[in-house]
């Protein structure tokens, strides 16, 4: 992969280990030379997992909507900052600008872009890996409740299966390079929507 988008909280959270495990993801990145796409602020974890990438000399592309860009939001030091009108047209272009991506712990915004990446691999519009950096087990909850889907008959474990996890940044680069998307029938494409 050469480049991935992270999603991710736009204020710190309550453990330490968030802000470190986000500067961490960055340096590997980095380090790796796969380009950082994300939503361009320079708070929280956004600008922590950007900060961890600059550090390496990596390359960090922002997109924000203009409403958002202001001095005290927008991080003024990434390699290209694309300004764009609304949220949707942010998650549209930061899925064409990737090929993966990444949940870090998050609110309502972050589980809204995982969300909606993973219905999109359900309906067969993208095939790209997506994983869940799952910080001091942040994400388990979140695992019950698909499991919770599947169980009940609302999500195939075929389906289930699209969503990679793990603890460490580097198993969870290791999972997504070896991710080979479901086939899955497009009753839908991407002009469609």
């Amino acid at each position: 992969m050469k480049s991935i988008t992270v999603f991710c909280g736009s204020s710190m959270g309550t453990q330490e280990i968030f802000e470190q495990e986000a500067y961490r993801l960055g340096q590997l990145l980095a380090h790796k030379q796969i380009t950082l796409v994300y939503g361009g602020a320079k708070v929280g974890l956004m600008g922590a997992v950007a900060n961890g990438v600059l550090s390496g000399n990596g390359k960090v592309i922002g997109v924000i909507p203009g409403f958002l860009q202001t001095k005290e939001v927008a991080h003024e030091e990434l390699s290209e900052l694309i300004t764009v009108d609304t949220m949707h047209e942010r998650k549209t272009r930061m899925s064409e600008l990737c090929e993966g991506v990444i949940a870090l712990p998050g609110g309502f915004g972050t589980s809204e872009e995982l969300f909606e990446m993973l219905t999109w691999a359900q309906l067969g519009l993208h095939e790209k890996p997506i994983g869940l950096l799952n910080v001091a087990q942040f994400y388990q909850p979140l695992h019950t409740f698909v499991q919770s889907m599947v169980d009940n008959g609302f999500l195939k474990k075929l389906n289930q299966d699209m969503i990679l996890s793990s603890e460490r940044a580097e198993d969870l680069l290791q999972l997504m390079e070896a991710y080979k998307a479901p086939k899955v029938k497009k009753w839908i494409t991407p002009e469609t929507t």
